[in-house]
Order: structure tokens, then C-alpha cells, then sequence
């Protein structure tokens, strides 16, 4: 019947996504990490001319941040 039929999430930021939805999240905070911090590093490089040292260590801050975000995300299943 129409009426027993439950509404769909809405999706609010307490939600957990399951199964390979954890994976993709945590991929792509990994990966964005990576990126938007490394990108950071490029800029910084170029600014400064420091011939690579800052964009490496804007990766490796991304990655950090990501796996930090990762675990605070999806770390605790509740």
C-alpha cells in the first residue's frame, strides 16, 4: 500500500554512508587531500621557487588530512 511506504533519507551530515559507499568516500578524501594540498605545495613552489620540497610536502599533509578525516568520518561504526 501507498501509505506504509517510508519516506527516503534526506540525508543529513550525521549519516554514514554503507557498504561501497565507504570506500568511495574514503577514496576520494584521500585522493582530494592529495590533490587540493599538493596543488597548494605547486603554488607556494612556484612562488617561492623552492624546486618541488613545498609540493611534496603538500601531499603528504593532504594524505594526512585525508586519513585523518577518514577515520573521523567512518572510524567509529556506531
Amino acid at each position: 500500500m501507498a501509505g506504509d511506504q517510508k519516506p527516503p533519507n534526506a540525508g543529513g551530515a550525521d549519516d554514514v554512508p554503507s557498504g561501497a559507499g565507504q570506500g568511495w568516500t574514503a577514496l576520494s578524501y584521500l585522493i582530494g587531500g592529495m590533490l587540493v594540498w599538493g596543488f597548494i605545495g605547486w603554488l607556494v613552489d612556484q612562488w617561492l621557487d623552492t624546486g618541488g620540497i613545498a609540493t611534496g610536502i603538500g601531499v603528504v599533509l593532504g594524505m594526512a588530512g585525508g586519513i585523518i578525516l577518514v577515520v573521523r568520518r567512518l572510524g567509529t561504526p556506531t
